[in-house]
Formats: structure tokens, C-alpha cells, sequence
């Protein structure tokens, strides 16, 4: 039913969401997030100062591995079949960021937004870890959803909906 909540039935209660009649199709999303560190974490990365090791490839890692284990940390989403991730962390040393992309890919009965958004999120809280050291002075933002295809829901861009 459009606009209301899925995972809930009609008494309320959760569900998981039957897919048992929907198509295996291939389903994309993309997914971002920000994490705003402070100038002492900016210059210890930009010169590449970190004790624990690489903070962005660590990340990475820790992103990819939540995108397979999604199911797992959001309890009523379908364990699929990942077939592409590709998360990357970027940090832009003169604006004091780290920008962190999750693309995930699968031919599925369902979709991959969750996977996208758990890999974004855990590889900025793994930033956060990484850096706490030096300071716990960093916000994590703007974590969303920047596309979608695939789907009985269709296709979603941020950009079309005025979120750029």
C-alpha cells in the first residue's frame, strides 16, 4: 500500500515484507554521508599521522563489511545476495571533511538503499573511532539516500527531488 509502513501489519505489529511473488531484478542504490572533523584530526590526517593505521582504507573495509551484514543490524530487512559494493571515503583536507559514497548492486526481490546507508554509516562511525584520540570533536551528517534503481517503487534521485 503506497504510503504507509511496510513492515507493519494491520494490527500494528512488525513484519517482515513479503517478496515472495516479486520478480528478481537488478537493483542499485547510492547512498552518502559527511563527517566534519575538527583542525588537530585534519592536519594528523592530512599528514598521514594516524596510530591505529590508514583511517579512510579502515573505513572503507568496516562500510563494505556492514553493507554484507545489513540484516543483520536492521532487524527486519531480507538477507539478499550482494553482487558489487563500492565505498569510498574521501577527505577534503582544505574543508576539514571526509565524504563517504556506498554503491551497492544485486539482482534481487528487494532493494539495496538499506545496504547503501549501513555502509555509509558504519564507515563514518568508524572515522569517528579512528579519530577519537586525537579529538571527539567531529559530526557525522547527511546521511541520504542520492539514488535508487530498480524496483517495484521505481527509480529515485535526489536531485530530481530537489536535494542537492
Amino acid at each position: 500500500m503506497e504510503g504507509s509502513f511496510s513492515h507493519l501489519d494491520g494490527a500494528g505489529s512488525p513484519r517482515m515484507v513479503d517478496v515472495t511473488g516479486k520478480p528478481e531484478t537488478l537493483r542499485t542504490a547510492l547512498a552518502e554521508g559527511w563527517v566534519l572533523l575538527d583542525r588537530a584530526i585534519s592536519e594528523k590526517l592530512a599528514a598521514g599521522e594516524s596510530k591505529k593505521g590508514d583511517v579512510l582504507k579502515i573505513a572503507e573495509t568496516a562500510g563494505i563489511m556492514a553493507v554484507k551484514r545489513t540484516p543483520e543490524l536492521i532487524p527486519l530487512c531480507h538477507g539478499i545476495r550482494i553482487e558489487k559494493t563500492d565505498l569510498k571515503c574521501s577527505f577534503l583536507p582544505n574543508e576539514g571533511k571526509v565524504r563517504i559514497t556506498c554503491s551497492v548492486a544485486a539482482r534481487d526481490v528487494t532493494g539495496v538503499e538499506m545496504e547503501a546507508l549501513a555502509g555509509v554509516s558504519v564507515a563514518a562511525l568508524t572515522v569517528y573511532d579512528m579519530c577519537k584520540g586525537i579529538s571527539k570533536n567531529m559530526t557525522i551528517e547527511g546521511i541520504r539516500l542520492l539514488n535508487k534503481r530498480g524496483g517495484k517503487s521505481g527509480n529515485y534521485d535526489a536531485r530530481e527531488e530537489g536535494q542537492e
